[in-house]
């Protein structure tokens, strides 16, 4: 008996130190009754590391219970969501459509034909206009300002699809990309090699806060931004996290668990192809990047990508997760709706950050 009894006390204090280390200082009381309903997205700077990861569980919840389990999910029934693109895109456009279709709702498309905020009506106007004829607006924009104007005058919540500062809904089709994979994220190493462009922004401003240590690797010039580089110094110190920025893509990539990368000439930089060419020569990421990097390393890219950005090698290997990471666009995004507009709680088991 006293042997049964110890094997059970043993169980329980294994079962009883998973749950604890799956949590990663995330309640799961807290978590239930954690809501994020009524409140914009803008960037990942405005989130606490519970709301993110709560962002996450919802996330992975509903990509179990309507993928795997086959369940139909009309959360949004009866809800509309206006989509204004400023910049095209495939993965924003196809994932928040069909993904805000799938739970019921309906989708409306907006190009800058469709649309001209602040030329044909201010952004205010239409703020005020899109406030009254739907429930949520994402909007996909050149300028950050668009953005916080649009949610300053709108009384519905307003995602961020992009914008020339920060794209809050990849990072978060990232994170639980990676969170599937290794099955954690707390302690690992992403290594962002390439420029200092919105993408890398968003990184900065959520990777500390979720246990992640970031090395940056940026040519000369192509920096992130100042202020976005010392709130992330900040982070870091508080969360106790590693943040470093280098030239050297080599140095980035040592140690690392992931290595990510983005385009060099994103849209409205065509003019400066030539030159972002010679000046990122040097950081396509390649096996031999990857020769320094752990032995369990993978390869992120938003997409759409070009060879000069990585080669075939990586791209197309079991090290690249980029074609999970760009379904999860949908996923995320479905979990960052929900939240935004409910009061959803997950009904799968709480994810292990």
């Amino acid at each position: 008996m006293s042997k049964l009894f110890s094997v059970n006390s043993t169980v329980f204090k294994c079962l009883k130190t998973l749950h604890s280390r799956s949590t990663r200082g995330f309640s799961v009381a807290h978590g239930r009754t954690l809501s994020l309903k009524g409140r914009s997205c803008l960037t990942l700077k405005d989130f606490s590391p519970e709301e993110i990861k709560k962002l996450l569980w919802v996330s992975g919840d509903l990509k179990h219970r309507i993928k795997h389990g086959k369940e139909y999910l009309p959360l949004l029934q009866g809800k509309s969501i206006a989509m204004i693109f400023e910049k095209r895109s495939t993965r924003t456009r196809m994932s928040t459509e069909t993904g805000f279709a799938l739970l019921g709702g309906h989708p409306c498309f907006l190009t800058s034909q469709d649309i001209h905020l602040g030329v044909n009506e201010s952004c205010k106007d239409t703020a005020r206009v899109l406030s009254g004829l739907c429930d949520i607006v994402l909007a996909r924009v050149y300028s950050h300002s668009t953005l916080e104007e649009l949610d300053k005058e709108a009384s519905i919540p307003i995602i961020n699809g992009l914008s020339d500062l920060y794209h809050p809904i990849q990072i978060l089709a990232d994170y639980l990309t990676l969170q599937e994979h290794y099955g954690s994220l707390n302690g690992l190493t992403i290594s962002w090699i390439g420029d200092g462009n919105n993408i890398l922004h968003s990184f900065m401003m959520s990777a500390p806060k979720l246990g992640v240590h970031l090395k940056i690797a940026t040519p000369k010039g192509y920096e992130p931004v100042k202020s976005v580089i010392q709130e992330a110094q900040r982070l870091s110190r508080q969360h106790g996290t590693q943040l470093i920025l280098t030239t050297d893509p080599m140095e980035a990539a040592r140690d690392s668990n992931v290595l990510v990368t983005d385009t060099w000439v994103s849209m409205g930089q065509e003019e400066e192809k030539a030159k972002r060419l010679k000046d990122f020569h040097g950081y396509q990421i390649t096996m031999e990047t990857g020769s320094v990097a752990n032995p369990d390393w993978m390869f992120l890219h938003c997409l759409p990508r070009k060879m000069e950005e990585v080669d075939d090698e990586v791209f197309y290997s079991s090290r690249s997760l980029v074609f999970p990471e760009a379904e999860n666009r949908k996923w995320t995004i479905m979990g960052l709706m929900v939240s935004l507009l409910t009061d959803y709680t997950p009904k799968t088991p709480i994810l292990k950050f």
